[in-house]
């Protein structure tokens, strides 16, 4: 028996490593839409926050949305053009969401909470339109199910 389950074990191995994709594995897509919506949770956590906290979480914002639109702009290629359209929208939102964010750090008062619903705002429809490009990809690869 117990010879029957190593074999077993091993033949289950193999098999998960030569046909079963795992699936955790995303596509630079999908990566690019997760760090998005962490982008959007960092500000609105940092939205939550008052005072010096705040800007200190913000401090990072401008960066990340910057390293994201260059994912986008590497994918671009790739893309049919309905995927194309909704990533180019996504990369002018992470624009807005430096430009907010940057404003913020330099603001006090109302202007810095101006800035920050701005971005978040920004960030909010950024990850709307990555998920958007991201049903449009879905929808244009072909079925492989059987009839």
């Amino acid at each position: 028996m117990l010879v029957l389950a190593l074999d077993n074990e091993a033949r289950a191995f193999e098999r998960k490593d030569t046909v079963m994709t795992d699936p955790k594995v995303k596509d630079a897509l999908d990566h690019v839409r997760t760090g998005a919506q962490e982008l959007h949770g960092a500000i609105s956590d940092a939205a939550a926050k008052s005072g010096g906290a705040a800007k200190a979480d913000l401090e990072a914002i401008p960066q990340k949305a910057k390293a994201i639109t260059e994912s986008i702009k590497g994918s671009l290629g790739a893309q049919n053009e309905a995927t194309k359209k909704h990533l180019t929208e996504a990369a002018t939102y992470l624009g807005a969401v430096q430009n907010h964010a940057t404003e913020a750090l330099k603001s006090t008062g109302k202007g810095f909470q101006t800035s920050v619903r701005k971005a978040l705002a920004d960030a909010r429809a950024s990850v709307q339109e990555i998920s958007e490009a991201v049903a449009a990809k879905r929808s244009t690869k072909p079925s492989t199910t059987r009839k």
